[in-house]
Parts: structure tokens; C-alpha cells; sequence
């Protein structure tokens, strides 16, 4: 990404501060939160606020696109929430595979609070869970194929949750739908570049073409044959020649016969947050 002093940025609208101060005052009703986080980068999805509010409660990590992800990685990520005390899953809220787990989990996470509930004789009282996460980890795309009806806004862009609302399973279960939050400032400059990459952040914060040579810098090194297979192109060491090379490969030409950069980096970018390169992983264990 450039030069340190594009390291750090600055993303919280007004609305973010609001859907903390409401976690906060929330949490207290809460018997176990729901993060979802996104399967190809859950170090860089997880905001470290949603820990702290959430400190004590009873934990399930639900690694959300998990289709878009490396499979290998998938299993061995389930595998490390588990080390850390959480129970986790891999979902495709999108095709609701994997959903039928969600309830054995949560069941999993709540089984000490409902005994507990039980010697003092309270019974039947639905279980609370709070669903949370960051911006655009498809939250309520979860909530929607969870509940089995359109009980959420849901959208592709950053941030379309703005204010809380219960949602009622049965009389099990009690969902609160929380807008995504991201932490007040982004210090470390690759976790920004994952969150540039999924679509975290919106694409107007850091420059498009800095974030698709970036997103290729990363494939060359990583997942070499995923630009060549899709684009019919060869790589070598200059991202942007590269980009250029899609650009020309995929019709992104200005007037005049020059490839348009920006457009050229906006089809790599929706090609890689749509799975057409492949199932790949930003971060592992």
C-alpha cells in the first residue's frame, strides 16, 4: 500500500460510535454473542471492541463465505477458535449450508447458563443471542437464511444495518441483529489491505489501483495460476504492467486505446470478492 503515512486509516462514521454505545448497554441481556467473520481473512474481520463487550460471555465464531475460501484453511481455522474456547463453524449463509449447525452450537455455548437457569427454576426463558461483526462479513444475509424470512436490511456495501432489532425464533431463541463496527482506526497496514481486498472498507477510502496491484502482488506470491488461469494473461514482477494486462484482456480501454486503470482494477477487485479466481485465503493460523 504505498508510503507509512497511508498505514493508518480513518474510517467511523457517526453511526459506529452509536452501534457500540448500544453493544454496551445491550450486552448485559445477553447470553451468548454470535461473531460473524469473514472465512478468507478472520484475524483481519475480527474487531477487537466486540471482544471486550463481549468479554464474558459464551462465544460462537461463524466463518461466514467460507465458499470463497480456501477449504484446507477453513478446517484449520475451525480448529484454532476451538483452541481458544469459542465454538466455531464454517457457514455459506448464502446457500444456508452448514446452517443446521448453528442451533447444536449455540445450544453448546449456552448448556452452563441454562443449567444454571434450571437450579433456580427458571425454565423455557428463550435464549438471547446478540449476532455482531464487523461491516459487510454478511451478517444479515446470516440472519435471513437463519430466520428463513427477510427479517434484516441486507446489501453488499459497508454498513447497510444501522440500528438494532430483535429478532424472535420460536420460543427458543432470540436474535439481536447489531450494526457492523469497525475499530476507530486501522494501525497495520496488511490488515487494512485484506480489508480493502473483501470489500470492508469502502473503495473510495484508499485509492482502487493501490489496492489491485496490492491484491496482485498477493496472488503472485500466493496463489500463482489464479490470474493466469482467469484472465488467459502471464504475470511477472510489475503489479500494475499486470493490472494493464487485465485491463486490455477484459475491455477496460478508455477513448484513445489506453487501458482504464481504475475500471481495470474495479473488475479484479469484484471478480475476487465473487469467487471467479478461485477459493482463496488471505490469512491462516
Amino acid at each position: 500500500m504505498g508510503n507509512e503515512d497511508k498505514t493508518s486509516i480513518n474510517w467511523y462514521p457517526g453511526h459506529m460510535t452509536k452501534a457500540r454505545r448500544m453493544m454496551e448497554e445491550e450486552i448485559k441481556l445477553i447470553d451468548v454473542v454470535i461473531e460473524l467473520l469473514d472465512a478468507r481473512a478472520p484475524i483481519a474481520t475480527t474487531n477487537p471492541d466486540i471482544g471486550k463487550i463481549a468479554a464474558n460471555k459464551p462465544r460462537v465464531v461463524i466463518l461466514n463465505k467460507s465458499d470463497l475460501a480456501d477449504y484446507k484453511a477453513n478446517v484449520e481455522w475451525v480448529k484454532y477458535y476451538k483452541t481458544q474456547g469459542a465454538q466455531a463453524m464454517i457457514l455459506d449463509s448464502r446457500s444456508r449450508e452448514g446452517l443446521k449447525n448453528v442451533k447444536t452450537l449455540i445450544e453448546e455455548a449456552t448448556k452452563e447458563k441454562r443449567e444454571r437457569d434450571k437450579k433456580k427454576g427458571i425454565i423455557a426463558r428463550p435464549i438471547r443471542a446478540m449476532v455482531a461483526g464487523i461491516p459487510n462479513v454478511g451478517k444479515s444475509t446470516f440472519i435471513n437464511a437463519y430466520s428463513k424470512k427477510s427479517s434484516a436490511a441486507t446489501g453488499n456495501k459497508p454498513g447497510v444495518t444501522k440500528g438494532k432489532q430483535w429478532i424472535k425464533l420460536g420460543k427458543d431463541l432470540e436474535l439481536l441483529d447489531t450494526p457492523g463496527i469497525l475499530w476507530p482506526k486501522i494501525e497495520d497496514r496488511t490488515m487494512a489491505e485484506y480489508l480493502a481486498y473483501i470489500g470492508t472498507i469502502n473503495d473510495n477510502v484508499i485509492p482502487i489501483t493501490e489496492v489491485a496491484t496490492d491484491l496482485i502482488i498477493f496472488l503472485c506470491t500466493n496463489y500463482q495460476g489464479a490470474l493466469e488461469d482467469r484472465y488467459n494473461i502471464e504475470t511477472n514482477d510489475d503489479a500494475y504492467e499486470v493490472l494493464k494486462e487485465i485491463g486490455a484482456k477484459t475491455g477496460c480501454m478508455k477513448k484513445g486505446g489506453d487501458v482504464d486503470a481504475e475500471k481495470a482494477s474495479r473488475t479484479l477487485l469484484d471478480d475476487f470478492r465473487n469467487g471467479k479466481l478461485g477459493r482463496i485465503t488471505l490469512q491462516w493460523p
